[in-house]
């Protein structure tokens, strides 16, 4: 009597993230939410039956230096429950940016997890032992955190430029301005309000 040969069957989680960054930075299309999902789901797909797509983790909107991001964490508990043991990524960036908690995923948390981690594009695959693309990846996260801050000191200083030359940078203006329809970065007088605001500075001076 032959013996039955057990398949492995990988129960796959892609995950997805594009942050606020990415896209004032004017990140490529193919970064898009709909292009990563169309990529990882077409590259799943052509794995074979060994491999089971579990659920789509979404995060838009959500930096890569910050783990505590509501799919991903979702993510991680179906991990814990035994649902998942293979997480797919675009690229190394999209799973995090922060090189140290990204390496702590990735050389650790997965690994005692038995969890499988795939980065597309960047040939990333910790289950295939002779692939010399896994030696590179501390390094790759390393250029993604140097990038994120790098980006963030540029973000920072754009609007310390903008404040210092009289500009509006806020997000909800005080009582008694407006955002210029013409040019956000410059507040007029509200009418409607103006008078509150006299009445309750009048009112101000008058207990003094």
């Amino acid at each position: 009597m032959l013996e039955t040969i057990k398949t492995v069957i990988y129960k796959v989680a892609i995950y997805i993230r594009l942050s606020k960054e990415d896209v004032d930075k004017g990140y490529d299309e193919s970064e898009s939410i709909t292009n990563q999902k169309s990529l990882l789901t077409e590259y799943v797909e052509k794995l074979g039956r060994e491999y089971e797509l579990v659920d789509i983790y979404i995060d838009p909107g959500y930096t890569g230096t910050n783990f505590n991001r509501p799919d991903f964490q979702r993510m991680i508990r179906d991990i814990e429950n035994g649902k998942v043991n293979m997480v797919i990524t675009k690229d190394l960036s999209r799973l995090g940016r922060d090189y140290i908690e990204t390496g702590g995923y990735i050389e650790k948390w997965f690994p005692e997890h038995e969890v499988r981690y795939v980065s597309v594009t960047d040939g990333i695959d910790t289950f295939s032992t002779n692939n010399g693309n896994n030696d590179i990846a501390p390094f790759k996260s390393i250029l993604n955190d140097m990038y994120s801050k790098d980006l963030s000191k540029k973000i920072r200083t754009a609007l310390h430029t903008m404040q210092k030359q009289g500009k509006w940078v806020g997000g909800k203006t005080a009582i008694g301005y407006m955002k210029d329809q013409n040019d956000k970065n410059k507040l007029i007088i509200c009418e409607q309000e103006a008078d509150i605001v006299k009445t309750i500075f009048n009112m101000a001076v008058l207990r003094k």
